[in-house]
């Protein structure tokens, strides 16, 4: 039996499409119309009209189809680092996808580099067909080895388009902010925004003292490593589960649990924020669509006296005398294996430390203190265990048991904790 084509929808939609008030890039109608195009345009295609939750979504259909949806809801075009574009883009890798269909071209990127390279080479190669529904663009019924000059004007007005609004929105917030609007979607830990004005904010006392207790704790001479363990210590809430307390936010744990970690107490001590000011103009991006890039002090702009501090300003400023001067960032090395080894005790990522014998551990072991999370494994070690295992077993589908078993036996390594932390690894990788 033939196999049958697998349909994914990529709909997207950026704050700045909705500050411009562009009904027709909303997420529904886009939604709409790749609909009505698959129900015109594929006739073995019946879509059902089940309720998908927001993100990427599966409809299967009555003759065993499956159209797959993929949405990013206020993200910006100009790059493609987007949840929900990462998590199609995985699907065309693995090969579950042989089809993708988007409203138009700036849906799926307003950088004509990035959609030249996707359509012209890469979906090619990877025998995946791409429609752009507005842009009477198919990939099956084009002969050309390039997208044609009109398309090719078409994705650089786009980019242009998307630079130039970038550059008013930009305007339009500063503006904003220097009139003390408060214009951040998100408050820092310990406000929320008033429920009669959105563009003020309110103290959240229970969340405020905690920020008390880290700057009281910070003036007694604790360190944020410190400050983090003693916190998991005594169960205090993190500011995320305090989000999630009051309906703010839905999120799952990496690991087993939410835990405090230095960063996040560094970062509350540095803002300035709980003194009442608003900064900003910290960051300026090297390009639209790049890295946002810290400005020096001098260069911040400030509003002040914008709302009711929580912590007073000589105690923030006898807290910043301490904590020094900020280190200039220093890009650190990465391993091939980082993010793909995790503690089985805790279940998040593994760091990984590059010396003269680099090895991998678990965070967790000193934020929490706890003991069954792993202490470290040699990274040497590591990659002969799994380049090892991988000769071994590269003509086979699925590791069975006993070849684990009798692999184990050859294999000499501190404790057994490390063993499944290997083969739990190896085992993902088939």
């Amino acid at each position: 039996m033939k196999n049958k084509m697998k349909i994914a929808i990529y709909l997207r939609l950026s704050k700045e499409d909705e500050l411009a008030a562009q009904e027709s890039n909303s997420i529904s109608y886009q939604r709409l119309l790749l609909k009505g195009y698959i129900e015109r345009n594929f006739e073995n295609y019946t879509l059902s009209d089940e309720v998908r939750p927001p993100g990427a979504g599966v409809t299967v259909c009555p003759n065993g189809y499956e159209i797959i949806e993929f949405v990013d809801d206020g993200y910006s075009g100009t790059g493609m680092d987007r949840p929900g574009m990462n998590e199609m883009l995985a699907y065309v890798r693995q090969k579950k996808i042989n089809c993708i269909i988007v409203k138009d071209f700036s849906r799926f990127s307003r950088d004509y580099v990035e959609i030249g390279s996707y359509v012209e080479q890469i979906f090619p190669f990877m025998e995946v067909r791409f429609i752009s529904v507005n842009d009477h663009y198919d990939s099956k019924d084009s002969h050309q080895k390039t997208m044609g000059m009109n398309l090719a004007f078409k994705t650089l007005v786009n980019d242009l388009y998307s630079k130039d609004l970038s550059v008013k929105v930009k305007s339009s917030l500063t503006s904003k902010k220097e009139r003390g609007i408060y214009c951040s979607g998100n408050c820092p830990f310990g406000y929320r925004k008033k429920a009669d004005d959105r563009n003020q904010v309110e103290i959240v006392e229970e969340e405020a003292e905690v920020v008390r207790e880290i700057f009281r704790l910070t003036l007694a001479g604790y360190t944020s490593v410190e400050i983090a363990k003693k916190f998991n210590q005594e169960r205090v809430k993190t500011p995320v589960e305090y989000l999630i307390a009051r309906g703010a936010a839905h999120r799952k744990p990496a690991g087993k649990e939410f835990s405090w970690q230095h960063p996040t107490i560094c970062a509350i001590l540095r803002n300035d924020f709980y003194t009442g000011d608003v900064v900003y103009g910290k960051y300026e991006k090297d390009s639209v669509g790049g890295k946002n890039h810290i400005k020096p002090r001098s260069e911040w702009k400030i509003y002040y006296n914008h709302h009711e501090p929580i912590i007073e300003r000589d105690i923030f400023e006898a807290v910043r005398q301490t904590r020094g001067k900020t280190k200039p960032y220093i890009a650190k090395q990465s391993h091939i294996l980082q993010g793909k080894v995790v503690c089985k005790e805790c279940g998040k990522a593994l760091r990984y430390r590059n010396s003269r014998n680099p090895y991998f551990y678990c965070n967790e072991r000193y934020a929490t203190r706890n003991e069954k999370c792993l202490h470290q494994v040699n990274v040497f070690f590591l990659e002969q265990v799994i380049l090892s295992a991988l000769q071994k077993e590269r003509n086979i589908d699925e590791l069975n048991q006993e070849a684990v078993d009798t692999f184990i036996k050859k294999v000499k390594v501190w404790d057994e904790h490390h063993i499944e932390i290997i083969w739990d690894f190896v085992s993902k990788m088939y």
